[in-house]
């Protein structure tokens, strides 16, 4: 009886040890820093929220982040290196979109959608139309209105291409008709600084880069669905009469296939960081146009992007 009583016992245990050891496995991670991939240059938008982000996800969790920097092709190549990281859940980054859904599409890019797991969506940024303080230029409607009277004199900057600032550019051109010489720089300083020092008429960027310019530019009209609180005055160019919306989220995710038990801890930890009413007050402070999505609606919006962009660009 007491051997059957031991064996009985035994295949319990063995039973339930996948159980217990998921738990702990659940418990214990992350153990070590995680690495935290930011594909652009340190001090622009996406590596403020992030850092803002690592203030809080300091409160919940002890590892660390390791910030790893792989700016280039406007994203493509950090993209890349959070796709082909190690499985391990100790490699996350962040993502700006539609910018990776574009060059998944438009270039031979190492990466699809489909190679990320997605954690959650924590910044939806409207792009302006915005030009310089003194420009003659008082509404979007007089910039569309002189580009169609004039074309190809109108200079307008743009970050990318296959950006989403292009993305906005096309979207323009399609459903106003937009004849104008676009040029292009590698990031928002340089395209402020073109507006700012006369090289272009106007441009398209992110709220958030505009906003740190406003004391030498005016901005006409944003993208968006509805009115921004930081500049409340300033109307939607749906408001204006076109239909035009174009934003750039941010969002960060891991590599395709990370432990089930893992995700979920980053998603849960991500979601608490991303409603503190602290980190919210440090996100409008830094003029981070704060919205959260979770990672299952993130891939869901992405995957209705595809079509779009595949559209939008085949004619390019």
């Amino acid at each position: 009886m007491r051997i059957r009583f031991l064996t009985k016992a035994v295949l319990t245990a063995a039973l339930l040890l996948p159980v217990a050891a998921g738990q702990v496995f659940a418990a214990a991670y992350p153990d070590k820093p995680v690495n935290m991939i930011i594909a652009f240059t340190a001090g622009g938008s996406s590596d403020v929220q992030a850092r803002i982000m690592q203030k809080y996800w300091d409160k919940h969790v002890k590892q660390q982040w390791v910030f790893v920097y792989k700016p280039g092709a406007g994203g493509a190549i950090g993209f890349g290196e959070i796709a082909m990281a190690k499985k391990d859940g100790y490699t996350i980054g962040g993502i700006n979109i539609p910018h990776l859904v574009i060059q998944a599409v438009t270039q031979k890019a190492q990466f699809t959608i489909n190679d990320f797991d997605y954690i959650c969506q924590v910044v939806n940024d409207p792009q302006a139309v915005a030009v310089r303080k003194d420009s003659r230029f008082k509404s979007a409607k007089e910039v569309f209105d002189y580009a169609k009277a004039n074309p190809g004199k109108l200079k307008v900057g743009l970050v990318g291409p296959n950006s989403g600032h292009h993305l906005m550019y096309l979207d323009v051109q399609k459903k106003l008709g937009f004849p104008v010489t676009e040029v292009f720089y590698k990031g928002a300083a340089d395209q402020n600084a073109a507006l700012i020092g006369g090289e272009i008429d106007a441009m398209f960027g992110n709220l958030n880069d505009v906003m740190r310019s406003l004391e030498e530019m005016r901005v006409l009209a944003l993208a968006a669905e509805k009115r921004n609180d930081f500049l409340p005055n300033v109307p939607t160019l749906r408001e204006e009469g076109f239909d035009i919306v174009s934003d750039i989220r941010r969002a960060f995710v891991a590599p395709k296939g990370i432990a089930p038990e893992q995700l979920a801890f980053l998603r849960d930890v991500f979601k608490k960081i991303a409603l503190d009413p602290e980190y919210l007050k440090d996100m409008k402070t830094a003029g981070q146009p704060a919205e959260y999505l979770d990672g299952e609606a993130l891939f869901t919006y992405m995957k209705s992007l595809d079509a779009d962009i595949k559209a939008a660009f085949a004619k390019k």
